[in-house]
C-alpha cells in the first residue's frame, strides 16, 4: 500500500516505493535562435577558453566539459523560440528520476530523443537526460532510495 506524504504547495501525494538510482546535475545548455547562433558560440568559445566542438549525432549542439570533465556547456541553436538557459540532469533511470521531480513539483513537458523536456514549479524548462547504467556512482552522482 502506497504511503502518504505532503507534496509541494500542501497536496497530500501518495508515494509509491522508491526506486534506488543515481542522477547529477551536468550540463548548462545556453539556447540561441538560428540567426544568433554563431556569434554566441563565437563568444562562449572565447568566454571559456574551450573549442565547443558540434556534436555528430545532434549537430544542433556544440559543446565542451569544463572543470576538469565534471561539467559541461553547450550551446543549442534552436529552429524556434527564444533565448534562454536551462540546465541538464543526467540519470541512470529516467523514470525513477521524472517521477521523483515530479512529486517534487516539476511537470513533464515533452519527450525529445531519449530525454524528457521538463519544467521546474516556477515554469522554467530543464531536461533529465539518461546515462548508461554504471556510468554513475556514489562518486559522482546523488544517489536516491
Amino acid at each position: 500500500m502506497p504511503s502518504q506524504e505532503v507534496a509541494p504547495a500542501g497536496r497530500p501525494c501518495h508515494k509509491l516505493a522508491s526506486v534506488a538510482h543515481y542522477s547529477r546535475l551536468l550540463k548548462i545548455v545556453i539556447d540561441v535562435p538560428a540567426a544568433d547562433h554563431d556569434r554566441e558560440l563565437t563568444f562562449w568559445r572565447a568566454a571559456t577558453g574551450r573549442s565547443l566542438t558540434q556534436f555528430d549525432r545532434h549537430p544542433e549542439y556544440h559543446g565542451a566539459a569544463l572543470h576538469g570533465q565534471e561539467f559541461w556547456l553547450l550551446i543549442q541553436r534552436l529552429d524556434d523560440g527564444p533565448g534562454r538557459v536551462h540546465v541538464d540532469i543526467h540519470t541512470d533511470d529516467l523514470a525513477a528520476e521524472v517521477a521523483r521531480l515530479e512529486r517534487l513539483g516539476a511537470q513533464r513537458v515533452q519527450q525529445v530523443h531519449s530525454w524528457q523536456v521538463m519544467k521546474d514549479p516556477a515554469g522554467l524548462l530543464f531536461c533529465v537526460i539518461p546515462e548508461p547504467s554504471g556510468t554513475l556512482n556514489d562518486d559522482n552522482a546523488q544517489r536516491w532510495a
